[in-house]
């Protein structure tokens, strides 16, 4: 295959931190695999920040569907895209090309309702990706990098997918299906891996039994045996050779020893699990962003896929939206408690601060480690310890009169006063054990000492309250 301007795999740490598009269009012909219509796709660059999105040529307005795992309307034997009443069927296989040629902004232009099929793989579109070439944008990749562990798990189908933190990014598809023919099988994808070689090739699959099914839900229009491995379990009786021969326009239908009917030979042993790694890639490309981390598939398929492709969606919406400062709480904290003591003048058992790990003249984070010996757990609640939502807020402005009391030469003569407080919200409890990391900062310049702050509060990932605070700096001897 040449794959001239293609880069390796998607989740190398060391490849280019620029967006990517192509050089210039490309173009495939075929027909659907469910659809059975004829289409022309074209693939085009498109500007920094796009992503990847499909436009209905064939439909007045050329209406556009981006690929986003909230449009996903349907994932029968393929994922389906739709926005406004307008679809696009059986998206995986383009994606996955897109994504395995470290793509990041395409214009995929369609004149009917889905991409060709071709044989089944990625291999035409990876092709024709490598003829167009790769272009550099001049902008920044945007990476999420999975820095905890989020799952997914369909307790029907037993489809389990896990996305975990790791030094060496990778994939990995597990499956297992039950017959003599396609028990377990695993394939995985890390930075040694060449997609366009020994992934997008490998071709769709089903089971003969499942294709009288299909045919009659309205699916596999354009299916053939030149498009398609079909796996056999069960002993072909004579009827339906006959009616396979009749369906798929064939003198003669075999079975290999291998399983699998004589249309086409394996690439691969795995080939399947190969294949399911290709659907994962195209059904992860509907996250929007670049993963770092490593993901583990157990029976994935299409709704499960795009149901964690989803949640990953939302996470990184929500910590985008609210971020947790990024620190190392091994590192040797920038206040310990006995700093922190000059500097306020709270005292136990109404000191809620226990370190600072960061302080400029813009912002805080500290540190709160919460335990059973507080004593408001006394009353709040006996046998459901929960932090009052007052002692968070607390805290939180304890943490800001640090960054407020920064701003003065000696702030063992002045004291910090709570003006007002604004758009509190308690959105998680907070329990024994709990590590509480506060991160405030300046909603503008101090001026006349009065310190407007938006706070804050996280424990792991999660945020647990948030509040804008209003504070006002006067020295100890005007305090009265």
């Amino acid at each position: 295959m040449d794959r001239k301007g293609l880069t390796r795999p998607v989740f190398s740490e060391k490849m280019s931190q620029k967006q990517k598009t192509l050089a210039t269009q490309a173009t495939l012909s075929g027909v659907g695999l469910h659809t059975g219509k004829k289409v022309t796709m074209t693939l085009l660059p498109a500007a920094p920040g796009t992503g990847f999105v499909f436009v209905r040529k064939d439909l007045e307005g050329s209406p556009t569907v981006e690929a986003d795992a909230n449009l996903v309307s349907q994932t029968s034997r393929g994922t389906v895209l739709e926005k406004k009443g307008v679809k696009v069927h059986t998206t995986e296989h383009i994606l996955a090309a897109l994504w395995g040629a470290d793509l990041d902004n395409v214009t995929i232009e369609l004149d009917g309702p889905e991409p060709p099929i071709m044989d089944g793989s990625a291999r035409y579109f990876m092709e024709a990706i490598a003829q167009a070439g790769v272009a550099e944008q001049d902008a920044e990749r945007a990476y999420y990098e999975i820095d905890d562990i989020i799952r997914y798990y369909d307790s029907e189908t037993g489809s389990e997918l896990i996305a975990m933190p790791s030094e060496h990014p990778a994939m990995q598809v597990m499956v297992d299906f039950g017959s003599r023919v396609l028990n377990t099988q695993n394939a995985t994808w890390n930075e040694k891996t060449d997609f366009a070689a020994e992934i997008a090739p490998c071709r769709t699959f089903c089971f003969l039994d499942e294709i009288e099914g299909m045919i009659k839900a309205g699916l596999i229009k354009g299916g053939d045996l030149s498009n398609a491995i079909v796996y056999v379990d069960k002993k072909i009786s004579d009827d339906t050779l006959a009616h396979l021969k009749e369906l798929f326009h064939r003198e003669d239908i075999t079975v290999n020893a291998d399983g699998v009917l004589d249309n086409l030979s394996l690439l691969y042993p795995n080939e399947a699990a190969r294949h399911k790694l290709l659907d994962l890639v195209g059904d992860l490309a509907l996250v929007g962003r670049r993963l770092r981390g490593r993901i583990i598939a157990t029976k994935p398929g299409h709704a499960a896929n795009t149901q964690f492709a989803r949640k990953l969606a939302q996470t990184i919406h929500a910590q985008e939206r609210n971020p947790m400062p990024k620190i190392d709480l091994n590192r040797e904290p920038l206040m310990d408690i006995n700093d922190i003591i000059r500097v306020l003048p709270h005292r136990p058992p109404f000191l809620l601060v226990d370190k600072i790990l960061e302080l400029s003249e813009e912002h805080v984070v500290g540190l709160k480690n919460v335990t059973m010996n507080e004593p408001f757990f006394v009353g709040h609640f006996p046998g459901a310890p929960v932090m009052p939502g007052v002692l968070q807020i607390e805290a939180m402005a304890q943490c800001g009169g640090i960054l407020a009391l920064n701003a003065v030469d000696d702030p063992e003569n002045y004291l910090t006063y709570f003006m007002k407080i604004d758009n509190a919200k308690f959105k998680y409890q907070v329990h024994p054990g709990d590590t509480l990391i506060f991160s405030l900062k300046l909603k503008e310049p101090i001026r006349r000492g009065i310190c407007h702050m938006e706070g804050r509060a996280f424990v792991g990932n999660r945020l647990v309250c948030e509040a804008d605070l209003m504070a006002l700096i006067t020295r100890k001897d005007k305090a009265k």
